[in-house]
């Protein structure tokens, strides 16, 4: 059996990129599919999934979420942002085929890049050989990629393709209260309705309030109410 390369690159799952604190939303159908808890054997059917949306919507997450869980279940994943590796020899991914899942992010990254085309174009192939599993992630639909590789192109459109939908305003509520919930603070609807009102209104954004406040919380020993929020970010 071939044994990947270490890779040149600091490529590291974030540490809070789980299922656990991504609220689906209209995304629940995908997060079934990507999540082997959620499988009576403990591994997703799908062994191809493409996921594409706009930014922020959480493709990455997904990604990591599931390589992540695939890692506590004691099988090997990689996690490529090919944003980042597109400046390496595509070398980089041999042996690559060994891994129960390997997750591609930002794949329109390598398009125009013969070398890393026909790379990804094997890969799949030798994945799919030996009963692996691929997800690839994009901000956009496959046959609008920008490859020059018309058999990448076409195997990018097998199995199953996922639009990853923004969150309405009511589940970036939910979404705000589950991750306050798991930090250990009681973000109450009224106070997530007020944040999500002054705050710019993507999950980073959001999510980047919700960390603020919650170091302020703990410096000050107080709860998250509208008149803290206000006094902590100025508004």
């Amino acid at each position: 059996m071939s044994q990947p390369l270490q890779l040149p690159l600091s490529v590291q799952l974030r540490d809070d990129a789980t299922f656990a604190n991504y609220y689906p939303g209209p995304n629940e159908p995908l997060v079934k599919m990507l999540d082997p808890d959620r499988c009576a054997d403990g591994i997703a059917p799908e062994s191809f999934l493409y996921l594409y949306g706009a930014s922020g919507v959480g493709c990455s997450h997904l990604l990591q979420a599931a390589c992540h869980q695939v890692d506590r279940l004691g099988y090997r994943s990689a996690y490529l942002p090919m944003d980042e590796m597109v400046d390496y020899p595509p070398r980089v991914i041999e042996g690559f085929d060994a891994m129960e899942l390997v997750c591609l992010d930002n794949i329109e990254a390598i398009g125009g890049n013969a070398a890393w085309e026909e790379a990804i174009f094997n890969l799949f192939n030798e994945l799919r050989e030996r009963g692996k599993r691929l997800f690839v992630a994009s901000s956009c639909p496959p046959r609008q990629l920008p490859l020059e590789l018309p058999d990448l192109v076409s195997r990018l459109s097998w199995g199953v393709v996922f639009q990853v939908m923004p969150l309405s305003d009511h589940d970036k509520v939910m979404a705000l209260r589950l991750r306050a919930h798991l930090r250990g603070l009681e973000l109450s609807e009224e106070v997530a309705k007020f944040i999500l009102n002054r705050s710019p209104r993507t999950m980073q954004d959001l999510f980047g309030v919700l960390a603020r406040l919650d170091g302020a919380s703990l410096r000050a020993k107080r709860k998250l109410s509208i008149p803290f929020v206000k006094e902590v970010m100025g508004w």
